[in-house]
């Protein structure tokens, strides 16, 4: 079938091409009559308006970023589909970008997204993003970023997290009330506000019941499974190895299921593990999996309800919202 656009349409009713436009969009500025002309024949020609023009007339994108570190870790699914469910409210498409927790992608990409392809940025921090240059263009070009999950405490922008070090200290805690003397620490990042956190929750949890913190029972992984893999297996091998796992992410876990059937150790009862994730699969693992858990949908959907925000207002907002995670107890950790 033919496409007919709004021109032809203005030919046929012998009317302005702007008239027609008006009508379309049901404009006080046009009667009733020629409003209902206008309708008729666009139902009849089965006219459908052009969504990239109407963008460009308006000088928007309809479209935002969303950058996340990665895609194989359920939290980021999660996100996008709230994300995805405000974008979709508002008229928009959601493009994903990957930078696999390089920062040099990092910058590769938010320098693409500079020249007006999107209206918003929706934005979770590579591992090991240091420099933040790259986002100085965006708020000079004034388009709207917000940080989900993974943020910068040095750099001023609005973001949506949960309580991450609360989360540290109620993981580290549940392990010591669960009997562990020597609990290690998996974390893949020391750069970001959520590695510091979740680490700091984790000293001052070791501190309140009076077990000395040690630094090499705190384990700084890699972006690489088979590095980290092998970091995991030597600490499980040591003599005196760790009683409890606290993995920051839900890979470093799954590390740790790999490597403790290799060595024959059992779980919970040689050594217990407790990990942040949204992994659905958690609780048919063998043994399941204890885990913090995220409200990943409503961080993805509070994240881009603060976007759209920005994007009506044209002001970059520094609005923070802060989420409470929950512990589901399993048996990993004996329970």
């Amino acid at each position: 079938m033919k496409t007919v656009n709004l021109k032809e349409l203005a030919e046929q009713l012998n009317l302005s091409v702007s008239t027609v436009s008006k009508a379309l969009n049901d404009s006080y500025e046009i009667n009733f009559e020629t409003k209902r002309r206008v309708l008729e024949l666009a139902s009849a020609l089965h006219y459908q308006p052009n969504p990239y023009a109407s963008s460009l007339r308006k000088q928007k994108s309809k479209t935002i970023a969303v950058i996340i570190p990665e895609i194989a870790n359920n939290f980021f699914t999660l996100a996008i589909n709230g994300i995805e469910s405000i974008a979709q409210k508002h008229g928009y498409h959601v493009l994903i970008y990957l930078t696999h927790e390089d920062y040099n992608k990092e910058v590769e990409i938010t320098q693409l997204l500079q020249n007006g392809r999107v209206d918003g940025i929706l934005m979770s921090l590579s591992s090991n993003s240091t420099d933040y240059a790259h986002l100085q263009e965006l708020n000079k070009k004034m388009i709207p970023l917000v940080f989900f999950d993974r943020v910068s405490d040095d750099f001023a922008t609005a973001r949506v997290t949960t309580d991450d070090y609360e989360s540290g200290y109620k993981a580290t805690e549940h392990l010591i009330e669960q009997g562990c003397k020597r609990i290690a620490h998996l974390t893949i990042s020391k750069n970001l506000s959520i590695g510091k956190k979740r680490m700091q929750g984790y000293i001052d949890a070791l501190n309140k019941y009076q077990i000395p913190l040690r630094d090499d029972l705190i384990v700084r992984c890699t972006d690489d499974a088979s590095v980290n893999y092998v970091l995991i297996k030597q600490l499980l091998q040591r003599k005196d190895r760790p009683d409890g796992i606290f993995a920051s992410v839900e890979k470093l876990a799954i590390n740790c299921y790999q490597v403790c059937a290799e060595l024959d150790l059992n779980i919970p009862k040689e050594v217990k593990l407790i990990s942040f994730s949204n992994l659905e699969t958690a609780a048919f693992l063998c043994p399941s999996l204890t885990t913090i858990t995220q409200p990943a949908f409503d961080i993805g959907k509070e994240a881009a309800y603060i976007l759209f925000e920005a994007i009506k207002s044209k002001k970059i907002q520094n609005h923070s919202a802060v989420f409470k995670s929950a512990l589901i107890k399993r048996k990993s950790t004996g329970c």
